[in-house]
Protein backbone atom coordinates (compact mmCIF):
# COMPACT_ATOMS: atom_id res chain seq x y z
CA UNK A 1 0.00 0.00 0.00
CA UNK A 2 0.92 3.06 -0.96
CA UNK A 3 2.98 5.29 1.93
CA UNK A 4 1.01 8.50 0.28
CA UNK A 5 -2.86 7.94 0.12
CA UNK A 6 -3.27 11.59 -1.39
CA UNK A 7 -1.38 13.48 -3.55
CA UNK A 8 -1.59 17.18 -3.30
CA UNK A 9 -0.87 20.71 -5.06
CA UNK A 10 -1.40 24.28 -5.39
CA UNK A 11 -2.31 24.57 -9.75
CA UNK A 12 -2.22 28.16 -11.36
CA UNK A 13 -5.08 29.09 -13.36
CA UNK A 14 -5.21 31.77 -15.65
CA UNK A 15 -2.71 34.56 -14.38
CA UNK A 16 -3.55 33.22 -10.53
CA UNK A 17 -1.15 31.69 -9.25
CA UNK A 18 -2.29 28.67 -6.49
CA UNK A 19 -5.66 29.76 -7.62
CA UNK A 20 -7.33 25.81 -7.03
CA UNK A 21 -6.61 23.29 -4.42
CA UNK A 22 -5.59 20.15 -5.82
CA UNK A 23 -6.50 16.73 -3.85
CA UNK A 24 -6.00 13.46 -5.65
CA UNK A 25 -6.81 9.91 -3.68
CA UNK A 26 -4.37 7.94 -4.56
CA UNK A 27 -4.51 4.66 -3.72
CA UNK A 28 -6.10 3.12 -6.75
CA UNK A 29 -8.25 0.76 -7.51
CA UNK A 30 -10.57 1.13 -4.23
CA UNK A 31 -8.92 4.57 -3.20
CA UNK A 32 -10.60 2.89 0.63
CA UNK A 33 -11.27 6.06 3.03
CA UNK A 34 -8.77 4.32 5.80
CA UNK A 35 -7.32 6.31 8.81
CA UNK A 36 -4.05 7.55 6.87
CA UNK A 37 -6.53 8.94 3.87
CA UNK A 38 -8.87 10.58 6.21
CA UNK A 39 -6.20 12.04 8.50
CA UNK A 40 -4.10 13.28 5.03
CA UNK A 41 -7.61 15.11 3.93
CA UNK A 42 -7.93 16.77 6.85
CA UNK A 43 -4.58 17.89 7.18
CA UNK A 44 -4.58 19.32 3.57
CA UNK A 45 -8.48 21.10 4.22
CA UNK A 46 -6.62 22.65 7.76
CA UNK A 47 -3.36 23.87 6.28
CA UNK A 48 -4.96 25.99 3.69
CA UNK A 49 -8.52 27.11 5.04
CA UNK A 50 -6.28 30.77 5.89
CA UNK A 51 -5.32 30.54 1.78
CA UNK A 52 -7.15 33.76 1.12
CA UNK A 53 -6.01 33.42 -2.57
CA UNK A 54 -7.48 30.27 -3.28
CA UNK A 55 -10.58 30.40 -5.86
CA UNK A 56 -11.52 26.44 -5.25
CA UNK A 57 -10.79 23.37 -4.08
CA UNK A 58 -10.56 19.85 -5.97
CA UNK A 59 -10.84 15.94 -5.12
CA UNK A 60 -10.48 13.55 -7.77
CA UNK A 61 -8.73 10.13 -7.80
CA UNK A 62 -6.01 7.99 -9.79
CA UNK A 63 -7.11 4.37 -10.81
CA UNK A 64 -10.41 3.67 -12.62
CA UNK A 65 -12.79 4.17 -9.07
CA UNK A 66 -13.48 7.20 -6.98
CA UNK A 67 -13.51 5.37 -3.63
CA UNK A 68 -15.44 1.32 -3.28
CA UNK A 69 -15.77 3.75 0.53
CA UNK A 70 -14.05 3.30 4.21
CA UNK A 71 -12.31 0.43 5.83
CA UNK A 72 -14.65 -2.45 6.32
CA UNK A 73 -11.50 -3.80 8.97
CA UNK A 74 -11.74 -0.42 10.79
CA UNK A 75 -15.58 -0.59 11.15
CA UNK A 76 -15.03 -3.61 13.22
CA UNK A 77 -15.71 -3.00 16.99
CA UNK A 78 -12.78 -2.55 18.41
CA UNK A 79 -11.81 0.42 15.54
CA UNK A 80 -15.16 1.93 15.05
CA UNK A 81 -15.69 4.76 17.15
CA UNK A 82 -12.14 5.86 16.25
CA UNK A 83 -12.63 5.74 12.59
CA UNK A 84 -15.91 7.33 12.76
CA UNK A 85 -15.11 10.05 14.84
CA UNK A 86 -12.40 11.18 12.46
CA UNK A 87 -14.28 10.60 9.15
CA UNK A 88 -17.21 12.58 10.91
CA UNK A 89 -14.64 15.51 11.74
CA UNK A 90 -13.42 15.39 8.44
CA UNK A 91 -16.72 16.27 6.22
CA UNK A 92 -17.45 18.41 8.94
CA UNK A 93 -14.50 20.50 7.52
CA UNK A 94 -15.33 20.19 4.61
CA UNK A 95 -18.87 21.49 5.12
CA UNK A 96 -17.17 24.54 6.67
CA UNK A 97 -14.39 24.92 4.48
CA UNK A 98 -14.44 28.72 3.24
CA UNK A 99 -14.33 28.02 -0.78
CA UNK A 100 -16.42 25.73 -3.56
CA UNK A 101 -14.82 21.79 -3.06
CA UNK A 102 -15.55 20.45 -6.87
CA UNK A 103 -15.35 16.85 -6.61
CA UNK A 104 -14.82 14.62 -9.69
CA UNK A 105 -15.93 10.83 -9.57
CA UNK A 106 -15.70 8.07 -12.03
CA UNK A 107 -16.36 4.32 -11.69
CA UNK A 108 -17.84 3.25 -8.12
CA UNK A 109 -18.70 5.87 -5.48
CA UNK A 110 -20.11 3.89 -2.66
CA UNK A 111 -20.34 4.41 1.07
CA UNK A 112 -18.32 6.54 2.86
CA UNK A 113 -16.81 7.71 -0.52
CA UNK A 114 -20.38 9.31 -1.55
CA UNK A 115 -20.37 10.38 2.12
CA UNK A 116 -16.96 12.75 1.14
CA UNK A 117 -18.38 13.53 -2.59
CA UNK A 118 -21.89 14.93 -0.93
CA UNK A 119 -19.86 17.12 1.72
CA UNK A 120 -18.37 18.50 -1.17
CA UNK A 121 -19.98 21.58 -3.02
CA UNK A 122 -20.00 20.59 -6.43
CA UNK A 123 -20.07 17.35 -7.62
CA UNK A 124 -18.98 15.69 -11.45
CA UNK A 125 -19.26 12.24 -12.79
CA UNK A 126 -19.31 10.23 -15.76
CA UNK A 127 -22.01 7.82 -17.39
CA UNK A 128 -20.54 4.84 -15.76
CA UNK A 129 -20.52 6.54 -12.69
CA UNK A 130 -21.91 4.69 -9.77
CA UNK A 131 -23.25 6.38 -6.69
CA UNK A 132 -24.78 4.31 -3.14
CA UNK A 133 -24.82 3.67 -0.22
CA UNK A 134 -24.27 -0.41 0.02
CA UNK A 135 -23.73 -0.44 3.84
CA UNK A 136 -27.61 -1.55 4.94
CA UNK A 137 -26.09 -5.09 2.67
CA UNK A 138 -23.23 -5.33 5.43
CA UNK A 139 -25.92 -5.15 8.41
CA UNK A 140 -24.93 -1.51 9.31
CA UNK A 141 -25.75 1.84 8.60
CA UNK A 142 -24.32 5.25 6.35
CA UNK A 143 -24.14 7.42 9.40
CA UNK A 144 -23.31 10.58 7.58
CA UNK A 145 -24.78 9.68 4.67
CA UNK A 146 -28.16 9.45 6.50
CA UNK A 147 -27.80 13.02 7.36
CA UNK A 148 -26.25 14.20 4.26
CA UNK A 149 -28.23 12.94 1.56
CA UNK A 150 -31.77 13.83 2.67
CA UNK A 151 -30.80 17.47 2.89
CA UNK A 152 -28.92 17.01 -0.68
CA UNK A 153 -31.33 14.69 -2.91
CA UNK A 154 -34.34 14.93 -0.46
CA UNK A 155 -35.81 12.39 2.21
CA UNK A 156 -37.60 10.58 -0.67
CA UNK A 157 -34.78 9.92 -2.77
CA UNK A 158 -32.42 9.53 0.50
CA UNK A 159 -34.60 6.71 2.05
CA UNK A 160 -34.37 4.90 -1.47
CA UNK A 161 -30.64 4.82 -1.52
CA UNK A 162 -30.60 4.33 2.05
CA UNK A 163 -32.47 1.53 2.45
CA UNK A 164 -31.44 -0.84 -0.25
CA UNK A 165 -28.34 -0.05 -0.40
CA UNK A 166 -28.67 0.00 -4.64
CA UNK A 167 -26.42 2.27 -6.60
CA UNK A 168 -27.36 4.52 -8.91
CA UNK A 169 -25.75 5.71 -12.78
CA UNK A 170 -24.61 9.12 -13.49
CA UNK A 171 -27.65 10.54 -15.15
CA UNK A 172 -29.94 9.65 -12.42
CA UNK A 173 -27.44 11.34 -9.90
CA UNK A 174 -27.80 14.43 -12.51
CA UNK A 175 -31.30 13.88 -12.44
CA UNK A 176 -31.96 13.77 -8.94
CA UNK A 177 -29.48 16.68 -8.02
CA UNK A 178 -26.97 15.04 -6.65
CA UNK A 179 -24.53 15.77 -9.73
CA UNK A 180 -23.76 18.91 -10.72
CA UNK A 181 -22.55 18.11 -14.43
CA UNK A 182 -22.14 14.84 -16.79
CA UNK A 183 -19.57 14.02 -19.03
CA UNK A 184 -16.64 11.23 -19.92
CA UNK A 185 -14.04 12.86 -17.79
CA UNK A 186 -15.30 14.62 -14.83
CA UNK A 187 -12.41 16.53 -14.29
CA UNK A 188 -12.39 18.29 -16.96
CA UNK A 189 -16.08 19.29 -16.65
CA UNK A 190 -14.67 20.76 -13.39
CA UNK A 191 -11.90 22.76 -14.66
CA UNK A 192 -14.10 24.31 -17.47
CA UNK A 193 -16.82 25.14 -14.31
CA UNK A 194 -14.30 26.74 -12.29
CA UNK A 195 -12.81 28.54 -15.81
CA UNK A 196 -16.00 29.75 -16.98
CA UNK A 197 -17.53 30.19 -13.56
CA UNK A 198 -15.00 31.22 -10.91
CA UNK A 199 -11.73 32.54 -11.95
CA UNK A 200 -13.33 36.14 -12.59
CA UNK A 201 -14.84 35.89 -9.08
CA UNK A 202 -13.24 37.55 -5.77
CA UNK A 203 -11.85 35.28 -3.66
CA UNK A 204 -12.76 37.25 -0.27
CA UNK A 205 -16.61 37.19 -2.11
CA UNK A 206 -16.39 33.84 -2.90
CA UNK A 207 -15.70 32.70 0.96
CA UNK A 208 -18.42 35.12 1.70
CA UNK A 209 -21.27 33.38 -0.16
CA UNK A 210 -20.17 29.87 0.54
CA UNK A 211 -20.39 31.05 4.15
CA UNK A 212 -23.68 32.09 3.49
CA UNK A 213 -24.56 29.24 1.66
CA UNK A 214 -23.18 26.32 3.52
CA UNK A 215 -23.52 27.22 7.16
CA UNK A 216 -26.98 26.04 7.50
CA UNK A 217 -25.81 22.87 6.17
CA UNK A 218 -22.99 22.64 8.06
CA UNK A 219 -24.83 23.44 11.37
CA UNK A 220 -27.35 21.18 10.39
CA UNK A 221 -25.08 18.20 9.72
CA UNK A 222 -23.05 18.62 12.89
CA UNK A 223 -25.95 18.54 15.00
CA UNK A 224 -27.25 15.73 13.81
CA UNK A 225 -24.16 13.90 13.03
CA UNK A 226 -23.44 13.33 16.65
CA UNK A 227 -27.24 11.25 17.54
CA UNK A 228 -26.22 9.53 14.50
CA UNK A 229 -23.61 8.50 15.28
CA UNK A 230 -24.18 7.58 18.80
CA UNK A 231 -26.92 5.62 16.76
CA UNK A 232 -23.99 3.41 15.26
CA UNK A 233 -21.79 2.85 18.27
CA UNK A 234 -24.49 2.32 21.08
CA UNK A 235 -27.08 0.28 18.77
CA UNK A 236 -26.05 -0.92 15.77
CA UNK A 237 -22.82 -1.83 16.59
CA UNK A 238 -24.83 -4.05 19.72
CA UNK A 239 -26.56 -5.91 17.21
CA UNK A 240 -25.54 -9.66 16.22
CA UNK A 241 -26.10 -8.76 12.69
CA UNK A 242 -24.33 -6.09 12.74
CA UNK A 243 -21.01 -7.99 13.16
CA UNK A 244 -21.96 -10.66 11.11
CA UNK A 245 -22.33 -8.55 7.95
CA UNK A 246 -19.27 -6.96 8.36
CA UNK A 247 -17.36 -10.76 9.28
CA UNK A 248 -18.84 -11.57 6.34
CA UNK A 249 -17.73 -9.00 3.73
CA UNK A 250 -14.10 -9.86 5.34
CA UNK A 251 -14.61 -13.35 4.82
CA UNK A 252 -16.52 -13.44 1.30
CA UNK A 253 -19.27 -15.01 2.37
CA UNK A 254 -22.92 -14.54 2.30
CA UNK A 255 -23.91 -13.15 5.98
CA UNK A 256 -26.61 -15.35 8.15
CA UNK A 257 -28.94 -13.03 9.41
CA UNK A 258 -30.79 -13.74 12.84
CA UNK A 259 -32.36 -10.25 12.38
CA UNK A 260 -31.06 -9.31 16.43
Amino acid sequence: MSAEPLKLWLEQRGQNAGALLRLRLARPKANVLDAAMIQSLAAAFDAHRGNHGLLAALIDHEGPHFSFGASVEEHLPERCAEMLGGFHALLCRMLEWPKPILVCAKGQCLGGGLELAAAGSLLFVSPETRLGQPEIKLGVIAPAASVLLPLRIGPARAEDLLYSGRSIDGATALAWGLANGLGEDPTSLALEFLEKNLLDKSAAALACAVRAAREPLADLVRARLADVESLYLDTVMATRDANEGLNAFIEKRQPRWEHR
